[in-house]
């Protein structure tokens, strides 16, 4: 894929949208426990496609690792490593599905599919009991999604939904710090990412490390009632990008 660095040196303006949508990701993914990607990458992905996934995929391991290690001593490294069985299954189905893309414009309508599928398994209320085998389960799809589109929460927010906070937080914190490195080797191997989109995470870790420092002055003022309208707005974007691919 085209350098997205030469790219918005001709579009520079197109930065601070960019930077907006990052610091306000940062906010969310702080003050609900999850949802960086889910409300990143879809916006990101209407700028440019080129900014995902890889480039929201850095900033995401960032992000987890932050949290877990400031939690580290909650982390049930069990759950973890059942959990990464399935990523790493995961990452090598989305791997194969990417390299199998004819172009640009079939990535779109995949990646705008898995964005709409995130958002539905986000509002679907789904409940699933906590066994070693839903987890493994529920981590491959996460590696599928979260590989091609940096969006990996919502399968595993229907495992953790009923388990408690200061437990789940933590556990998945590690899992999506880990996963997230396994999803960009894979993505590396197949030519889906590069330094170029290391580049571009760089340019937008001021954004983010700014929305982590309003996060922990809002002290929970943010909360699960603004939900419905990042969900709303992934959606939309999903259904967007979808358009594009059809067209």
């Amino acid at each position: 894929m085209e350098s997205a660095l030469s790219h918005f040196s001709a579009s520079p303006w197109l930065i601070i949208p960019i930077l907006a949508i990052v610091f306000v990701a940062a906010i969310v993914q702080v003050e609900l426990g999850m949802g960086f990607g889910l409300t990143a990458a879809p916006l990101l992905a209407l700028i440019d496609p080129v900014l995902v996934p890889a480039s929201a995929l850095f900033l995401g391991l960032a992000t987890a690792s932050w949290g877990a290690w400031k939690e580290r001593d909650a982390i049930c490294w069990r759950e973890v490593r059942t959990g990464m069985i399935g990523r790493l299954a995961g990452v090598v189905v989305a791997t194969l599905i990417l390299t199998n893309l004819a172009d640009k414009t079939s990535f779109t309508l995949v990646f705008g599919l898995m964005i709409g599928l995130a958002v539905l398994l986000s509002i679907a209320g789904w409940k699933l009991a906590f066994t070693r085998g839903s987890l493994a389960g529920m981590a491959m799809l996460s590696g599928v999604m979260g590989t091609i589109t940096s969006v990996g929460g919502p399968p595993l927010a229907i495992v953790y939904q009923h388990r408690p906070a200061k437990e789940a937080r933590p556990t998945l914190a590690a899992f999506f710090a880990i996963g997230c490195a396994i999803s960009l080797c894979g993505l590396y191997l197949t030519s889906w990412a590069g330094l170029a989109d290391f580049g571009l995470a760089l340019v937008m870790t001021p954004a983010m490390l700014a929305g982590l420092a309003v996060a922990h002055r809002l002290r929970g003022r943010f909360d699960a009632r603004y939900r419905p309208a990042l969900l709303a707005i992934s959606g939309l974007a999903a259904l967007i990008l979808i358009a594009r691919g059809l067209a």
